[in-house]
């Protein structure tokens, strides 16, 4: 996947990349006064890059981040043809970037395989910069060797600063068909050179909200223009499969390696879990872009060979081994990120991760997923749409899996104050081997400060133990414990207000938290389901009289499912709790918030009860 130079909201550089996210709106310490980005393409789909770009550092904090610019191309593909940079200074002057401050580096998603070093950053550095200059960028990219051969595509938004002007140019062919999917874009009158369609469109201009916490992708609801010869993911899905042909073939080692993992298991599912989980503990997760290995997965044997390789690579060899063990399966483009809408023009600039499917079982594998049991998904790939490779089509992960995270404390409060204390964490389905992978690559030094940072994060000092349970193996449930004394628990003689809520470690009230953070949405929002209970009792002395528990308290919605009880028995108070919330998908709109808010409000509410209690 090529990447996206200079103006993409998200630098996706290639399959199994990450976005970038800006969560304050739109900056105004930086003005992009112009940036036209115009391709020239051919009809064997090699193109030529011309971009332009001016901007001027309007405040002081922008100096820093913004005197580099920073030009990612691939060696292999690629030829940086040209580079010319200034600094322009308020009074016209200006002040050239000569040659030795354009430097030429290492992408760092290779950093891990050094073998493997197509991906590289021009980094542009501009000479003596100030409040109030302007930096200019005019630089030419030829990319010689196509990823698609015949073919083009391309995604482009633009970046969260005001924009005085901004264009995208398509000088195509007149034989090769472009279609696109603009939002916030509007097309432009073009001249056409002889035998080319030339096609130009203008960003509209506009602040840029602040994207919400949890929010979806800004591809999914913002301003952006996808632009693609495929006139659908059928024959987009058609490309990619020639372009990884032959890769999924099984030899003699793979063969064997599948016979000898499913030894014994009648069961396809249990043959397919046996194979996804080797993959997931024994090839380790390396950005290797050679060549076009942006998109294209190495030779599967090559895979086992190395014993590393990022998604492709992950997902070709899984695919040969169930091959071997007579399971068929599809890889299955995702997006691994929060986008969750595809343009209707394909592109790859949306799809950034490859996991597997299997058709005749309904199962999606990722194998690449390091903290995920085979046979889950991690939550970033529920609710996706897909496209399954082999046969062109769209599909749809599933939104929900198996889940549950229960939570037990105890305190036996002592006459003097301090208390004796367990913490029992029990998870369950799809979390279980998160929490479980959590604890196993926790260093011994580290697992014996985790009574102490607990008890930091109550804001009490004392010690304990650190009980990890079964760390071993990926059984479906997982359960771990802490358990010691805290010193000046109750501040005596009182009255006191002991909490009602300890949250530990991904608990019912950080998944509360979660959800409330925003005090209002204008953007569609993640919201996968929760299932947790959180049980916290106290046993005090007889020289403690317990004054005042919260109310009982229950909501039933379409959406959530919420009780609290408070069972106060002698000196005794066992507080239980317990949230359920399901959504018809993992995608909840702006709008249903308004009606959630304040069902969260009770609930949030609730959390900040208090038990009181007061010396006799």
């Amino acid at each position: 996947m090529r990447a996206q130079l200079a103006a993409m909201l998200f630098v996706l550089l290639a399959l199994c990349g990450r976005a970038l996210a800006h969560d304050t709106g739109t900056d105004p310490s930086v003005v992009v006064n112009k940036y036209i980005q115009h391709f020239v393409v051919e009809p064997d789909g090699s193109y030529t890059l011309t971009v332009d770009n001016a901007r001027t550092i309007a405040q002081q904090r922008a100096v820093q981040s913004h005197s580099q610019y920073y030009i990612t191309y691939n060696k292999t593909l690629d030829e940086v043809l040209s580079v010319q940079a200034y600094t322009q200074k308020p009074d016209g002057a200006r002040i050239a970037v000569e040659p030795a401050q354009v430097r030429d580096q290492q992408e760092s998603a290779s950093a891990d395989a050094p073998m493997f070093q197509d991906t590289r950053v021009k980094v542009v550095v501009f000479p003596q910069v100030a409040q109030g200059d302007q930096l200019v960028v005019r630089y030419v990219v030829h990319r010689h060797t196509p990823l698609f051969p015949g073919q083009f595509e391309d995604l482009s938004a633009a970046e969260f600063y005001p924009n005085e002007q901004f264009e995208l140019i398509y000088d195509m062919p007149a034989s090769m068909p472009v279609y696109a999917d603009a939002v916030g874009f509007v097309p432009l009158p073009a001249e056409d050179p002889p035998g080319r369609k030339r096609y130009r469109w203008r960003y509209v201009p506009g602040e840029n909200a602040r994207i919400e916490t949890s929010s979806v992708s800004y591809f999914d609801y913002g301003k952006r223009l996808s632009v693609s010869t495929f006139r659908d993911y059928a024959a987009f899905a058609q490309a990619f499969r020639e372009l990884a042909a032959g890769t999924a073939d099984a030899d003699d080692g793979i063969t064997a390696l599948a016979h000898q993992l499913t030894a014994g298991l009648a069961d396809p599912r249990a043959k397919a879990l046996a194979l996804s989980e080797w993959v997931r503990h024994n090839i380790r997760y390396v950005g290797v872009y050679v060549g076009p290995g942006g998109v294209v997965p190495h030779p599967a044997s090559t895979v086992l060979r190395n014993r590393y390789g990022d998604c492709k690579d992950h997902a070709v060899l899984l695919q040969a081994l169930l091959a071997a063990a007579g399971i068929d399966s599809t890889p299955a483009l995702i997006n691994s990120a929060n986008a969750y809408r595809l343009p209707r023009t394909p592109t790859l600039g949306i799809f950034n991760h490859m996991i597997n499917y299997l058709p005749d079982l309904d199962l999606y594998l990722d194998s690449t997923a390091e903290s995920v049991s085979a046979g889950y998904l991690p939550a970033s790939d529920l609710g996706k749409p897909v496209l399954l490779v082999h046969t062109g089509t769209l599909a749809s992960t599933p939104s929900r899996q198996p889940q549950r995270n229960r939570t037990a404390t105890w305190f036996d409060v002592l006459a003097d104050g301090r208390s004796r204390f367990k913490v029992s964490k029990t998870t369950s389905g799809a979390i279980a081997e998160p929490y479980r992978q959590a604890v196993r690559d926790t260093r011994q030094a580290d697992r014996e400060q985790f009574v102490q940072r607990m008890l930091q994060g109550l804001g009490q000092k004392g010690s304990g133990v650190f009980d990890p349970g079964i760390t071993d193996g990926n059984a479906d449930e997982y359960s771990m414990s802490f358990s010691g004394t805290s010193d000046s628990f109750v501040n005596l003689p009182g009255p006191v207000g002991l909490s009602t809520s300890f949250s530990f470690w991904g608990g019912l009230g950080e998944k509360l938290f979660e959800m409330a953070q925003e005090k209002e949405r204008r953007q569609d929002f993640v919201c996968p389901p929760v299932q947790a209970e959180d049980e916290l009792g106290y046993s005090f002395p007889k020289s403690l009289r317990v004054v005042a528990v919260p109310k009982d308290l229950t909501i039933n919605d379409r959406n959530f499912t919420y009780r609290a009880t408070y069972v106060r028995k002698g000196n005794t108070v066992l507080i239980k709790r317990s949230l359920r919330f399901a959504h018809e998908g993992v995608v909840c709109a702006a709008a249903e918030y308004k009606r959630m808010q304040p069902l969260l409000d009770r609930m949030m509410r609730d959390l900040r009860g208090q038990v009181v209690v007061t010396g006799t």
